[in-house]
């Protein structure tokens, strides 16, 4: 059955998620109706392409949700905190891209290919949360491995691109790279030290626990996504010199024993994953070579734990833009369409 055309809106349309968001809403052939680009009325005026044609941003602070059905939100979790709400008031289903929502009870945080069936909670305020890009890429990874061995325990260190933090930060890391070939000082600005040819063992700020509030998202989102608060999970993340692309060097231990043939056949019949598991060179997958531009999450060197019996390591490559952002809020979009048609018909 065919899925009818609904209205859309994009709020943050101009920045780095929100452009990818409208340009996977092409590649998906979302059933959109009408489309409405939203920004800070700085932004607003300005025209983006969709499909053809050119669509004149508006100002979010003037828009009236009242006939829109489905709302695309990335533009920070203040924004989401003020405007998200107004939407769901008027009829429209919000998917939130920014942390404000992530952690309430009553409000579902969902990857498609892990917890679909909590997309019904969506009622409950009319806001469905998009978990943090390295979050999504880890458990779209493990998920197959948890049904099969059930993980006990995940060791995570990531190593995640500047297009995390926004173009300012992409724009800072070229500079930076410029200046040091020209054989110029490079200066700081977005981070507290050099990024460009480095790695920096901070993202976010850090929290009274001395974990970074980044790497306490992964642990509190992946016990909800996963709905078991027994897993202990136990992350580090870096920044690195990368544009597009975040990367994690993961860790499992389980509470079955786990056969390598077994994980590798889950793993390479996992909707959203591409095994890339050679033992030669070149024979995984890589940040820059493979997860910019894709949709997929790339998983790689699977090896049994040599330190730990029931322990698997595996590498998790993703593009954060993409599958950690805009296409997981498309996909949770197009899932609430087919699944629960009521989140189509607007108020």
């Amino acid at each position: 059955m065919a899925v009818k055309k609904v209205n859309v809106a994009v709020v943050g349309a101009t920045g780095a998620v929100g452009e990818t968001m409208r340009r996977v809403l092409e590649e998906r052939d979302f059933p959109v109706a009408e489309l409405h680009l939203l920004a800070s009325a700085r932004s607003a005026g300005a025209a983006l392409d969709f499909r053809g044609r050119r669509v004149v941003v508006a100002d979010l602070e003037k828009f009236d949700f009242a006939g829109t059905d489905i709302a695309l939100f990335s533009a920070g979790a203040a924004v989401s905190r003020r405007h998200a709400p107004r939407a769901a008031a008027a009829g429209c289903v919000v998917v939130d891209n920014t942390s404000c929502f992530r952690r309430d009870d009553d409000i579902p945080l969902v990857v498609p290919e892990v917890n679909p069936q909590a997309l019904a909670g969506h009622a409950n305020r009319g806001i469905v949360a998009n978990p943090n890009c390295s979050t999504i890429q880890l458990v779209v990874a493990l998920k197959p491995l948890h049904d099969r061995f059930r993980i006990t325990r995940i060791n995570v260190a990531t190593y995640q691109a500047v297009s995390g933090a926004g173009r300012r930060a992409v724009d800072e890391m070229l500079a930076q790279t410029r200046a040091l070939l020209d054989g110029r000082a490079a200066a700081n600005g977005m981070y507290p030290k050099r990024i460009a040819f480095n790695a920096l063992p901070q993202i976010d700020v850090f929290l009274d626990n001395g974990y970074t509030k980044e790497e306490m998202k992964m642990v509190w989102e992946t016990r909800k996504i996963f709905g078991d608060d027994a897993i202990r999970v136990n992350p580090t993340t870096v920044r690195v010199p990368v544009v597009h692309g975040h990367s994690e060097a993961v860790h499992i231990e389980c509470e079955r024993d786990v056969h390598l043939g077994e994980a590798r056949a889950a793993l390479a019949s996992a909707a959203g994953v591409t095994l890339m598991d050679e033992r030669r060179d070149g024979g995984w997958p890589t940040a820059a070579t493979d997860a910019d531009g894709s949709d997929e999450v790339f998983v790689g060197r699977l090896r049994k734990d040599i330190s730990h019996p029931r322990g698997l390591d595996l590498w998790v490559v993703s593009d954060n833009l993409r599958k950690g952002a805009a296409t997981n809020s498309v996909q949770i979009a197009e899932r609430l369409l087919r699944e629960h048609p009521a989140a189509g018909d607007c108020a």
